[in-house]
């Protein structure tokens, strides 16, 4: 029994050791500040003094944001803002004074139609943003792509299974485990997937670098909201961007 015990040990280490190493390879080949520069001193200064927000398709330093088109994928984009702010673990994000950037990246959806020269449908369209140990960037960025085929089966299956309120999500989504909760455009717009998460999910305002978001639209007009936590015994380093399909598999 003790051998038993140990060989267990011995693995679920080897696991959490493997997940450590793989996350600092990834930070080690992306330079953490990589998206934060091309913003700061290129999108920017570049709207600001020429009225061009290239490299990036779009600059409002009026809400505070910018959008850029990722090279990952034909459609998708990335909505970062304008001011330093590291990812989920930012403090500001549950601040009332702070643009609800998730609301703010679906209205940019129609970018995703504007490069492919049709309409791409709401129910194609994901948002997502990774964890700490989910990203390779230490600047926020929402991915704006589409769903994974799958997914989306997925969500149309169990939708009317999901309220207001944050519950399992009956199967897992991408091989991990997630939570998820239906939510209205009023509370869309009003508070935030952010906001929720920190308020409703217990511990989560403590820890909020250690979730990824993401967020699809529902048929009955409304949204799902899917959040997933670090789980390095499960080898989850929470990255909702799993989720998406940078290849768009679902128009074609």
């Amino acid at each position: 029994m003790l051998r038993r015990r140990c060989t267990i040990l011995i693995f679920v280490s080897l696991l959490i050791i493997a997940a450590i190493s793989w996350f600092s390879l990834r930070q080690y080949f992306h330079h953490p500040d990589a998206l934060w520069r091309i913003v700061s001193q290129q999108c920017i200064p570049h709207q600001r003094d020429n009225q061009n927000p290239e490299p990036c398709a779009k600059v409002d330093l009026q809400s505070g944001f910018v959008l850029l088109k990722d090279i990952h994928g034909p459609l998708q984009y990335l909505l970062l803002p304008t001011a330093k702010m590291k990812g989920m673990e930012s403090p500001e994000l549950l601040q009332a004074k702070t643009a609800n950037f998730l609301w703010l990246a679906w209205q940019q959806r129609n970018f995703m139609s504007l490069h492919r020269g049709t309409q791409v449908p709401d129910d194609v369209i994901s948002l997502t943003i990774n964890s700490t140990t989910g990203r390779t960037q230490n600047q926020l960025h929402i991915h704006i792509s589409c769903l994974r085929k799958d997914v989306r089966g997925q969500l149309n299956q169990y939708a009317n299974t999901l309220n207001d309120e944050w519950q399992d999500f009956p199967v897992s989504l991408a091989g991990n485990k997630y939570i998820a909760r239906k939510i209205s455009e009023a509370d869309f717009v009003q508070r935030g997937p952010f906001i929720m998460l920190a308020t409703q999910v217990p511990q989560a305002s403590e820890h909020m670098g250690r979730y990824s978001l993401a967020m699809a639209k529902l048929a009955d007009g409304e949204w799902v909201v899917l959040a997933t936590e670090r789980n390095l015994l499960r080898l989850n380093l929470a990255s909702a961007e799993h989720l998406q399909d940078h290849d768009c598999e679902l128009l074609k």
